[in-house]
């Protein structure tokens, strides 16, 4: 009897010995990509997500909760293109964090594998806030997104090499539905082609391009300036002789300018969720195009 005690003891001091099991920590620095990344990696993974869709993804503070979030993390997962530059390299440096760094395989910026739109022949100050990688604004064309999760589901595989298998399971699982929405959306989103917008910032060109929308003016005078008197004016003027639908907005910008424009020259005003979470219906992927779809329908006719 005492040679059993003995031998379950020793037993359970051995299991309790074994280390814990770590699970998958990912920073998804915006709202999107923490999306995408609950779609790719299910319920094996934590997934941390940096900011929400009420805030300007431009003008993050590098807090120290996102350090501390960023110094446990496996993957940390970006747009790039210098989105996040005024922010994502303080916390990824303060983190301490090797697997993170730039160029390491914890490192993922999705821009890499998409084509950039508005990349800048040159650049000088005056043009405004203008990235030189091209626009960043990628997600909002769900083809895109397609490539993206193509590519990152791989490197969660390589990353979490002991669900390898489920990862991409997973992503193919996700890419065969998405393909089946991006059918349906661009059906529905027929109607939208060749409609003539005013928009706030330049973050709603891969929408356009992908939809046939024409952004016939912008509230900014130049991408990240904000409105002025003079420049709202001017643009009221142009309107006279070539009118638009509607202006349209992302969740986080200011709607006073918009709301001014629309006032004055007549026409609706819409906003968009941007990203998933910006409208209560956004709540994942597939919500935030649908959501984003019917909405400019509502104004089209």
């Amino acid at each position: 009897m005492k040679q059993v005690y003995k031998w379950f003891c020793g037993a359970a001091c051995a299991l309790f010995a074994l280390p814990a099991f770590a699970a998958f920590n990912i920073f998804a620095c915006t709202p999107e990509w923490g999306a995408l990344a609950k779609e790719l990696a299910g319920e094996k993974a934590n997934i941390y997500t940096a900011t929400n869709a009420l805030q300007d993804p431009h003008h993050v503070e590098a807090r120290p909760s996102l350090i501390a979030r960023a110094r446990s993390a496996d993957l940390v997962v970006s747009t790039g293109a210098d989105l996040e530059v005024g922010w994502l390299p303080l916390v990824l440096t303060q983190s301490g964090n090797p697997k993170i760094r730039a160029g390491q395989p914890g490192n993922f910026e999705a821009s890499r594998f998409v084509v950039m739109l508005e990349v800048p022949a040159s650049l000088d100050r005056s043009q405004g806030d203008v990235h030189p990688g091209g626009n960043p604004h990628i997600h909002l064309d769900p083809r895109n997104m397609a490539k993206v999760a193509a590519a990152l589901g791989e490197r969660m595989a390589q990353l979490d090499v002991a669900d390898a298998v489920g990862y991409r399971q997973r992503t193919q699982n996700f890419l065969e539905r998405w393909q089946q929405a991006i059918l349906r959306w661009e059906k529905e989103g027929a109607p939208l082609k060749g409609m003539a917008v005013v928009g706030y910032h330049r973050n709603m060109t891969y929408l356009n391009a992908w939809l046939g929308i024409r952004e016939i003016g912008s509230l900014e005078p130049k991408p990240g300036l904000p409105p002025t008197t003079a420049h709202m004016s001017e643009l009221l003027t142009r309107l006279a002789s070539d009118p638009a639908k509607a202006v349209v907005r992302s969740a986080y910008n200011d709607p006073r300018a918009a709301e001014w424009l629309t006032g004055n020259a007549k026409i609706p005003a819409v906003t968009l969720p941007f990203t998933v979470g910006g409208s209560d219906k956004a709540k994942d992927l597939f919500g935030l195009f649908d959501d984003t779809i019917a909405r400019l329908l509502a104004v089209a006719k």
